[in-house]
């Protein structure tokens, strides 16, 4: 009906997409005891998955394969490893969905099916991931037009369009409404079907905002070559080969090929531009590595997890390897290990003195083996809190040496007594962060046997004395847990492989009664920050003061959406996504003195006025289910970052119209750190009575943000896209003299 979006693959792949057409009886797992035969199948859009079981007659459920992350193969998850024993690997395979929702674990009926599935998953993944935005919208509008069409007859009357304009978020007028379908309805038959409604959609979904823009830069029917050069240099205030980039963006974007073969640009190609990663907020020429990556460890923010066992609350949560795999995929560099005693002489993982689930250690350490370097490849930290006896460390310390092999950093680099941390270069490692007897020094020398460890981190402080066993002692190298005493102690007595952990309230006193100190410590060893043990439901606090301090391993339970864990994906959204970003030089060096609570101290203190025009949104997603509620959405936009700087300002709200709202609204913010500032957009559905509802976000740093008309495209609660949701905004960032 819509213009094919996916391009089938050949041959093998061919083959497995026409098994999953047909379908398969399979087996839903979702515990030992529960195991239910399910019927599963790939509609013809190729995007839709639907299954149902032998009992509930038509009763179907369905899942869009744009909500499918990864298909992982064999006893890959908790659950499948608990029936092990039952049906071998060949025949199970898990879907693990986007977002905090939970995983599909399946058995198929034969190895053979399995890999149908598997291959077959995977080849409809990898077609969605290379949609182009046109692709991406017409199968959105496929979507709805399957979700309006009640009587599957192909073809839709003004009733189901007008039930459609609710279910999209559009309060519209019902004359309006009526004469935009009468004008569709070329065949005049009462009702659209196929382009008709394409063309009805594009009628609705007439962008006035951009028209404005392209009016002022062409001759109303299409943009010259030269006339795009001037729309790139003077809105875009873009740099380089103006000429040639203009000329690939034609190449690019512009449908029409008698308008390339002109060199021009119409007004559709200028609307795709727009809407694409370049014309997007976000610095294409910063999503891939582009810093220097051979500093030492200190001078990195590094993604870092807190309670990364847990899936929910401290308290009764459930414990699960999955929290690992999960954050490992999220570009995550630092994960937390609880380790207690457990039975059978098998170390277990979980949350002390609460009624959270228990796991094996050595689960935990095969899962990070596995999936450590999937996504960077720069070195993991291994934060292990270590509150087992010493058989039991030594059991710890053969699983980490068995299952990591040689992947486990468990040398000084160059066999010389070093002089400073290395940097993330040591690519594939994994470093142990744990108590340790001695330091490097006794390490090389080996004088190092089982003994009575006086030194403890924050977290261990009621535990004060614990025997420490050589074995695990000696699997840390550069980052050894220490408890801290003073700035001063540090400066006179620490070693630079000596890590002090510190909770979230105990860091914002050191930062504001000694900020430069914090700074200047950080700038030479690694320092934690975690959350309050008063979090008992897994919340964050912002990472941002404690990136103010120059703290590497800020520490957020990744389980929990919201706005710490927001900004901590918005700054490692740069440098490849690789979980290592680069402190400003003046976090870095010894002999800058950085205060956060007074940036304009600085010698090269620039202050920047950022102003943002928040011009429009588009197909903003519903936040009430109800039929006929349409959000109010107002656009909120937060700097984080050093105190001068934090600040919010919201635009107006616009009545009824989540589809195409406008507001044309301007705000100012003065930023006297904008090396570490970072912006957050917020849409919100106004409630005069109540708590406004979250609609969508995105947060980047601003160092990462491209002036001129940018299309902001928003994503969940949960962090994962929301497509074709975005705002359109001009952005200004001028220097202040």
């Amino acid at each position: 009906m819509f213009r094919e979006c996916l391009t089938l693959p050949c041959s093998q792949g061919d083959d497995n997409l026409q098994a999953m057409l047909v379908g398969a009886m399979m087996r839903k797992i979702k515990s030992r005891n529960w195991k239910k035969q399910r019927y599963f199948k790939l509609e013809d859009d190729f995007m839709t998955i639907w299954y149902q079981s032998k009992k509930a007659g038509n009763v179907r459920s369905t899942f869009s394969v744009n909500d499918v992350e990864a298909v992982r193969e064999g006893h890959q998850s908790e659950v499948l490893l608990s029936i092990a024993d039952e049906f071998p690997p060949d025949r199970c395979f898990t879907l693990v969905f986007r977002g905090r929702r939970g995983n599909l674990d399946l058995v198929a009926e034969s190895a053979e099916e399995a890999q149908s599935w598997i291959w077959g998953m995977r080849k409809l993944i990898e077609n969605v991931e290379n949609m182009g935005e046109r692709e991406k919208l017409d199968q959105w509008i496929g979507e709805w037009f399957k979700k309006a069409d009640k009587n599957n007859d192909g073809r839709m009357n003004f009733k189901e369009v007008q039930d459609l304009l609710k279910m999209m978020n559009v309060d519209m007028n019902e004359h309006h409404a009526h004469h935009l379908f009468t004008m569709a309805d070329k065949s005049q038959s009462g009702t659209l079907e196929n382009d008709e409604f394409v063309l009805f959609y594009k009628m609705l979904t007439q962008r006035e905002d951009v028209l404005k823009v392209f009016q002022e830069y062409s001759d109303g029917q299409k943009l010259s070559q030269s006339n795009l050069e001037d729309f790139l240099r003077e809105e875009q205030l873009e740099g380089g080969d103006i000429q040639l980039h203009a000329k690939q963006l034609i190449e690019c974007y512009e449908p029409s090929d008698k308008a390339k073969r002109m060199n021009a640009m119409t007004f559709d190609g200028f609307l795709m531009y727009l809407g694409s990663a370049e014309g997007s907020i976000f610095n294409p020429q910063r999503r891939g590595i582009f810093q220097d990556m051979t500093q030492p460890l200190c001078h990195y923010f590094i993604s870092s997890s807190h309670n990364t066992y847990l899936m929910e609350d401290q308290l009764r949560g459930q414990s699960s390897v999955e929290g690992y795999i999960r954050a490992l995929n999220r570009g995550c560099r630092c994960v937390e290990v609880d380790c207690w005693d457990g039975a059978n002489g098998e170390p277990i993982v979980y949350h002390g003195h609460t009624f959270t689930s228990k796991i094996l250690f050595k689960d935990v350490v095969s899962a990070v083996g596995n999936y450590a370097f999937k996504v960077s490849q720069y070195p993991v930290i291994l934060s292990i809190e270590n509150h087992c006896s010493v058989e039991q460390q030594r059991v710890m310390a053969h699983h980490l040496n068995h299952i990591l092999g040689d992947r486990l950093l468990k040398t000084i680099l160059d066999g010389k007594t070093p002089i400073r941390l290395p940097s993330p270069e040591v690519r594939g490692k994994i470093l142990v962060k744990a108590k340790k007897d001695g330091g490097l020094e006794q390490s090389l020398s080996g004088v190092v046997e089982d003994s009575l460890n006086g030194e403890v981190s924050d977290e261990d402080e009621a535990k004060s004395k614990q025997r420490l066993s050589k074995e695990l002692s000696d699997c840390v190298v550069y980052c050894k847990s220490v408890h801290f005493t003073s700035f001063k102690h540090s400066r006179i007595h620490s070693k630079f492989y000596e890590v002090a952990s510190f909770t979230e309230s105990k860091a914002r006193k050191h930062l504001r009664e000694a900020g430069a100190e914090f700074v200047h410590h950080n700038s030479r060893q690694l320092s934690r920050v975690y959350p309050s043990g008063f979090r008992t439901d897994s919340s964050n606090f912002n990472p941002q003061e404690m990136w103010n301090a120059g703290c590497q391993i800020v520490a957020l339970n990744f389980q929990t959406a919201g706005e710490g864990m927001d900004v901590n994906d918005g700054l490692f959204s740069q440098n490849g996504c690789c979980g290592y970003v680069l402190k400003p030089s003046f976090m870095r060096e010894a002999d800058i003195r950085f205060d956060p609570e007074m940036p304009q101290k600085r010698d090269d203190y620039h202050p920047v006025v950022l102003t943002i025009q928040v011009i429009s949104g588009q197909q903003l997603p519903k936040v009430n289910i109800k039929e006929d509620s349409i959000v109010d959405p107002l656009v909120r936009v937060e700097v984080h970052g050093v105190p001068m700087d934090q600040a919010k300002q919201e635009t107006r709200y616009i009545e009824n119209n989540g589809f195409n709202p406008m507001w044309y609204d301007t705000l100012h913010f003065t930023i006297h750190t904008p090396e570490l500032a970072m912006v957050r957009f917020v849409v919100e559905d106004y409630d005069k009575t109540s708590k406004n509802d979250f609609v969508g976000q995105y947060t980047l740093p601003l160092s990462c943000m491209q002036q001129g008309y940018r299309h902001i495209h928003l994503l969940s609660k949960d962090g994962t896209s929301i497509p074709p949701s975005s705002l359109f905004v001009y952005l200004r960032i001028k220097h202040l003299e």
